[in-house]
C-alpha cells in the first residue's frame, strides 16, 4: 500500500498544469453506453476511478482502449448490462450506468454503490425519476434491478440537488420517448459538460447549469469525440496549498470560471488570484485571516474543498468556523489534522478552527479523497516528516500529485508497501 512522504517548509513556486476533471470524465464515459460506433474522449486525467470506468464498460461489453489523456469506446455486439458488485463497490459513481443501460438496451441490473464512506448519499432520487420515466424498479439482493422497453419523457422533481442523480437521468431521458423536464436539477459544471456531450450526440438538452433541464430525447444516438474540461477541485486544491506555503505558483489550464465561490473565499483570506492568459497565478503575500463559512450545492462553496481551506484555517490568524451542509460525516480528517497539532472542535456538523498552529510532521491516515488533500497540504507547512497513509483515496481523484507538488518545489516522494 502506497503512502506519500513530505517534508515540510518548502515554498511552493513554478508551475502546475491542471489535469482534465474526473467528475466530468466518469459521467461522460457512462454516456458512451447511449451508443455504438466509437467515441474518443481526450484530456482524460489518469486516475483510479478512470481505470475502474473502463474496467466496468469493458465487463458491460464494450471495447476500451485507456490510455490517458486519451480513451478510445467502441460499442460491441455482446452486451451484458450488469453492474456486479465487485466493480460498483470501489466506486460511487459506478451508479451512473444505471441509466444508459435502461435506457438503451430496456433492462439492467446494477449493484447498489460504494467509494469514500463520507455519508450515506442514498440513490432514492435516482430511481423515484427513472420510475417517473416509466421504468419498473426492484431492489434485490443488494441490487438495482430496473426494466422498460421504452422510456418516456415526463417532469421529475428533485427533492434535493444531486449531481450524480441528474446526471443518470440525463442520460436516461437522451434515449427517452419526448421531452423530460428535470427541476431543482444540480448546476455544477461537469453537469454542464454533460449536457454539452448529449447534444453532440444527436439529443437536445437546454438549462444544463441552471436548475431546470430540458431534455428532448431521440431514437438514435451517436459516438463522439470531445476534450474533457479542466478540474476546478484540483484546481481549488493547488491554490491552497500555494497559499498555504506563502508560494508563487502559475496554474496552467485553470478553469477560474468555475471556481469563482472557491476564490471569493481564499481572497478574503488574503490569497491573490489573478488570470494570465488561461492559466491562474496564486500568491500569499502575508498573513492569512480567518473566515466563516458553509459548504452550499454549486455556485455555493463546494464541499469537495472543505478539507483543504480547513487545513489553511489552520494558518490563519484568528478563529474559523466551517459548517458543512452537504455530506453527514465528511470530518474524518479532523483528528488526523490533531494528531499534526491543529486545533479544532467539532459539534455535528459544524468546525471551530483555532488559528495560527504550528503544525508538526506526524504518520497521519487519508480516509477520503479530499482528506487524502488535505493531510497533504498539512504536511507541506508542518515542521519535520510527515507521511500520509492509504493514499489510494488520493489516487482517485489527483493525477501524480507528490510529482506535481515535487516540481513546484515541495520535498514530496510516494513510497511503495508502506505499513500503518
Amino acid at each position: 500500500m502506497d503512502s506519500i512522504r513530505i517534508r515540510g517548509g518548502k515554498r511552493l513556486a513554478g508551475t502546475i498544469h491542471i489535469s482534465g476533471a474526473k467528475n466530468a470524465a466518469l459521467p461522460i464515459l457512462c454516456a458512451t453506453l447511449l451508443s455504438d460506433g466509437e467515441s474518443l474522449l481526450r484530456n482524460v486525467p489518469k486516475l483510479r476511478d478512470i481505470d475502474t470506468t473502463a474496467a466496468l464498460l469493458r465487463f458491460l461489453g464494450r471495447d476500451v482502449s485507456s490510455e490517458p489523456p486519451s480513451v478510445h469506446i467502441k460499442g460491441g455486439a455482446n452486451v451484458r448490462p450488469e453492474a456486479p458488485y465487485e466493480l460498483v463497490k470501489q466506486m460511487r459513481a459506478s451508479v451512473m450506468v444505471l441509466g444508459p443501460l435502461l435506457a438503451r438496451y430496456g433492462r439492467a441490473k446494477v449493484s447498489l454503490p460504494g467509494g469514500c464512506q463520507i455519508g450515506s448519499r442514498p440513490v432514492d432520487q435516482h430511481l423515484k425519476g427513472l420510475e417517473r420515466l416509466g421504468a419498473n424498479i426492484k431492489l434485490e439482493r443488494g441490487y438495482i434491478v430496473a426494466s422498460c422497453p421504452r422510456l418516456r419523457g415526463a417532469e421529475i422533481v428533485f427533492d434535493m440537488p444531486t449531481v450524480t442523480g441528474t446526471e443518470n437521468l440525463m442520460m436516461a431521458a437522451a434515449l427517452a420517448k419526448g421531452r423530460t423536464t428535470l427541476v431543482n436539477a444540480a448546476k455544477e459544471p461537469e453537469v454542464e459538460e454533460l449536457g454539452r456531450i448529449i447534444n453532440k450526440m444527436g439529443a437536445r438538452v437546454t438549462g444544463a447549469g441552471t436548475d431546470v433541464i430540458e431534455i428532448e430525447g431521440r431514437d438514435e444516438l451517436a459516438p463522439f469525440d470531445h476534450a474533457i474540461t479542466a478540474d476546478r477541485i484540483e484546481a481549488g486544491t493547488y491554490m491552497v496549498a500555494a497559499a498555504a506555503t506563502g508560494g508563487d505558483v502559475l496554474l496552467e489550464n485553470c478553469p477560474l470560471e468555475d471556481l469563482q465561490s472557491t476564490c471569493a473565499l481564499l481572497r478574503k483570506m488574503g490569497v491573490e488570484i489573478t488570470r494570465e492568459g488561461t492559466a491562474a497565478r496564486v500568491r500569499r503575500l502575508g498573513a492569512l485571516r480567518p473566515i466563516e463559512v458553509s459548504t452550499e450545492p454549486h455556485p455555493g462553496f463546494p464541499t469537495d474543498m472543505q478539507a483543504q481551506i480547513m487545513t489553511l484555517s489552520c494558518l490563519a490568524e484568528g478563529t474559523s468556523i466551517m459548517t458543512e451542509t452537504i455530506f453527514e460525516n465528511r470530518f474524518m480528517h479532523v483528528p488526523e489534522l490533531a494528531r499534526m497539532g491543529a486545533s479544532i472542535e467539532t459539534d455535528g456538523n459544524k468546525a471551530t478552527i483555532h488559528g495560527p498552529c504550528a503544525l508538526e510532521g506526524a504518520k497521519v491516515m487519508a480516509t477520503d479523497l479530499r482528506a487524502s488533500a488535505s493531510l497533504v497540504i498539512a504536511g507541506l507547512v508542518a515542521a519535520g516528516e510527515t507521511e500520509v497513509l492509504r493514499v489510494y483515496h488520493l489516487d482517485r481523484g489527483y493525477e501524480q500529485m507528490e510529482e506535481k507538488l515535487a516540481a513546484a518545489g515541495a520535498d514530496t516522494v510516494r513510497v511503495h508497501n508502506a505499513t500503518a
